[in-house]
């Protein structure tokens, strides 16, 4: 199947041989940001680079957390939660530190984390799935980066994603430095956290310098019974080739083992019964299993010693693991002045799996139904292993040319890229039924998917930015060209090993489909974007912008993982989600103040969702699969402000970000039923998780120059739980409205330029997180109608840090 733009595929052709002649590239691999000190800019700690806080000379709306702003932020913190410091960005984590993958969600202007390109050290990170995909917060520690950039609406066309509807983060790693040293950093919190941080550096060895470094993070959950282990190993050498070329090489190794917590509903959250586990509102969370004699936990009449359903609300077959590695190296070799070329290559190895409990009432009829049919099953002993496998790999290479030719500075490049993924989904026995008990990998008690996915991706793009005037007005004009083909092949679900040819009333079980091989291609030649940006004076800019993006449609493979009933058909592609973004806006970095104010209108055609429908083809087959249902639109505002008033005489200075944001449906949905036209009322109601504004500002106080303390606080507004903002009901009186909520955090830093011995720069961090320890619903799992499913806030989390270097 192909969903191609027929009128625009011979200029994207025409645009990947013109820039291919060149060697060229999508990513800009920038050289790592030295570990420096640079102008002014506050978010949280110290002043560091105002222009890349604000986006200085950049024709969209640019942000960024700077360098001392992320060393100030709780040890460990995840590379998404770093994020919830930048205006645009709805950021809600399960945990203080945001580590549990399954608990994050980020919203900006129309966009979530699904439509959302990240980028570290040039090479792409691909999508964001947790299955199977490659989440930006596996790759990176806070302790190893220079600064974190985003484009909020509009990024760059050169940035190598097939996700990316318009933002697009950059994650820039330190550069190796140039003195022989070693930092380590020991952190301890509340839920028994501990982590070791650890970076050896070698210093300058001839043309070479290079760092590797370790993460151990160990901790209890905050809910529920388990942990959350991570190990994470990062090394980077560098090497300067003699002008302006050098070379990179980077590796990142991820390892971690978490437990699950449960999603709750809003009645679960409310109510004063309490869990099997005895716990009620936000601290209902997994138990340890107990015996079967317990209360509540006596088997099933005629089953076996652990059949009882209340067994899944237990931790031990409640984990993921993943294992990743990523191996990438830069060229940048300088060819004449203003003339240099690029080209990053690499590749991921991923692999893990995750496992989740299923009850004896749900796997036996399963197993009779497969068995029924011929498959060669074992019958379940109790509560079953259900084990979900994850595999695969990933590489590519960018390349880019780079020409500056008197008032022009023209970039061009490619951009190749191929994603092979593997699942697997089976339950199985542990050796007793008691799911305390190791798994027994051969005794399978059912069977649902195996299959392999491949993403092949090529984008080319153009681009030229004019100076004119002195360089006071500055034109960028670009375009991409970005194709990608899609193939899934295996047993996709249930249907495919075995289906009921009768009715429900009077089921006929059968062999199924077997295993079946779908495809799409998607592409579009002429993706542009064009910008503006005009300095009224050495401090003050205005910019504005237009951009195109097409994105390959998010969660493909559960898309094509679904299997029919009726028929071993493959469901039909959906057409590519297309968005449309135009902001413009202000800057100025002023003497006591700097800041930027962007405004902004998005739109997007072409959202997915899944949904049940009268299959194509047929007048009354009921089928739930995924359609493309409609558009959004989104209109509002971002700001981000520091003032360091000099009458303080540098004592304290104030940040604000601030962001407006009206994200609506513009359609209804519509599907068609056995019985008639079923509408969900959607069109002009708020998209689930939006809140429309989010303000966060805090004070830094600097009393002494081994003294530095922080107070600030971040209000996100009522959101929707359900994509067609559900009312009030009897049973609840809230409908599907979230109220909005604030949180406070703080941390003080104590002894900079602090030296004993031989080991220099002891410092000891304070960070405290919800202060007030607001008991509230946070992340938010929408649905189409009725409520959504919550992860409540975490509480107040202390953690303290000291480091040291030699």
């Amino acid at each position: 199947m192909s969903v191609i733009s027929p009128i625009r595929f011979s200029s994207r052709a025409a645009l990947l041989l013109a820039c291919a002649a060149g060697a060229l590239s999508a990513a800009h691999a920038q050289e790592p940001v030295a570990d420096e000190d640079g102008t002014i800019t506050v978010t949280g700690r110290r002043i560091s680079q105002s222009a890349e806080a604000i986006g200085e000379d950049k024709v969209s709306n640019v942000v960024a957390v700077t360098r001392e702003a992320l060393l100030s932020a709780p040890s460990g913190i995840s590379g998404l939660k770093m994020l919830e410091q930048l205006p645009g960005f709805n950021v809600q984590t399960d945990g203080a530190l945001g580590l549990y993958e399954f608990g994050n969600s980020v919203q900006t202007r129309a966009f979530n984390l699904d439509q959302i390109g990240f980028v570290v050290d040039g090479i792409p990170t691909g999508r964001s799935d947790a299955f199977g995909g490659s989440p930006v917060f596996r790759y990176v520690d806070n302790e190893n980066l220079g600064v974190v950039e985003a484009a909020v609406g509009a990024g760059d066309v050169g940035l190598p994603s097939y996700s990316t509807l318009g933002p697009v983060v950059q994650y820039n790693s330190i550069a190796p430095q140039e003195d022989l040293g070693l930092f380590v950093s020991q952190s301890f919190g509340d839920f028994g956290m501990k982590r070791t941080f650890i970076r050896a550096s070698t210093g300058q060895v001839g043309p070479f310098r290079a760092y590797v470094s370790r993460t151990k993070l160990n901790s209890d959950l905050w809910r529920g019974k388990g942990t959350v282990d991570r190990e994470h190993w990062e090394g980077m050498l560098h090497a300067d080739l003699g002008g302006d070329s050098w070379a990179r090489f980077k590796f990142v190794s991820n390892k971690f083992n978490d437990f699950d917590s449960p999603t709750l509903s809003r009645a679960q959250y409310l109510s004063a019964i309490p869990d099997v586990g005895g716990n009620t509102g936000r601290d209902r969370g997994y138990i340890a299993v107990v015996p079967n004699t317990t209360p509540g936990f006596a088997p099933v009449t005629g089953g076996p010693a652990y059949s009882n359903a209340n067994y899944a609300y237990t931790n031990t077959l409640a984990i993921n693991v993943r294992d990743d590695k990523l191996y990438g190296g830069t060229v940048h070799a300088g060819i004449a002045d203003g003339i240099w070329a690029e080209a990053t290559a690499y590749y991921e190895d991923k692999g893990g799996y995750g496992v989740s409990p299923d009850t004896y009432a749900n796997s036996l009829p399963i197993y009779q139904r497969q068995t029924a049919v011929g498959w060669t099953l074992f019958a379940p002993k109790g509560t079953q292993y259900g084990l979900s496998t994850v595999g695969g790999d990933r590489y590519g290479l960018t390349t880019k040319l780079h020409w500056q030719v008197g008032a022009h500075t023209l970039e061009a490049g490619v951009w190749g890229e191929v994603d092979t993924y593997n699942r697997t989904q089976a339950r199985y026995n542990t050796t007793d039924g008691s799911p305390a008990s190791a798994p027994n990998l051969n005794e399978p008690v059912y069977l649902r998917r195996d299959y392999q996915s491949e993403r092949n991706t090529t984008q080319a793009f153009i681009k030229d930015r004019i100076s004119l005037a002195d360089d006071r007005l500055i034109f960028d004009l670009g375009v991409k060209a970005l194709h990608i083909d899609y193939r899934h092949s295996g047993y996709r679900d249930f249907n495919d090993y075995y289906r009921n040819a009768g009715t429900a009333t009077a089921p006929v079980w059968v062999a199924g489909w077997g295993p079946q091989t779908n495809r799409a291609s998607y592409g579009d030649g002429f993706l542009p974007m064009a910008g503006v940006l005009y300095k009224l004076d050495n401090q003050t800019q205005v910019f504005a912008s237009y951009a195109e993006n097409m994105a390959l449609p998010k969660g493909m493979d559960d898309i094509f993982s679904v299997s029919l009933n009726s028929s071993a058909a493959v469901v039909s592609a959906p057409a590519p989600e297309r968005s449309q973004n135009f902001e413009a806006g202000i800057r100025t970095n002023q003497g006591q103040f700097y800041a930027s104010l962007a405004g902004y209108y998005t739109k997007f055609k072409n959202r997915i969702q899944s949904i049940g429908s009268i299959l194509p083809g047929t007048t009354n087959v009921i089928e739930t699969f995924y359609q493309n249902v409609g558009r959004v639109t989104a209109y509002g505002a971002e700001f981000s402000g520091t003032f360091k008033p000099s009458a303080l005489n540098g004592l304290a200075y104030f940040n604000l970000n601030a962001t407006y944001n009206i994200a609506k449906f513009k359609d209804d949905i519509v599907t068609n039923t056995a019985t008639g036209t079923l509408v969900y009322q959607t069109d002009g109601k708020y998209i689930p998780d939006s809140a429309k504004w989010i303000v966060s500002g805090g004070v830094t106080i600097e009393p002494a120059s081994w003294l530095v303390g922080n107070f600030s606080g971040k209000y996100t507004s009522r959101r929707w739980s359900t994509f067609d903002n559900s009312g009030p009901t009897v049973t609840n009186p809230a409908g599907s409205s979230v109220p909005g909520f604030t949180v406070f955090s703080a941390y003080v830093d104590i002894g900079d330029g602090f030296s004993l011995g031989p080991i220099k720069s002891v410092k000891a961090r304070f960070n405290v997180d919800n202060i007030f320890d607001k008991d509230t619903l946070s992340y938010i799992s929408p649905a189409v109608t009725g409520d959504g499913s919550f992860r409540p806030l975490s509480p107040r989390t202390f953690q303290f840090t000291i480091s040291g270097e030699i």
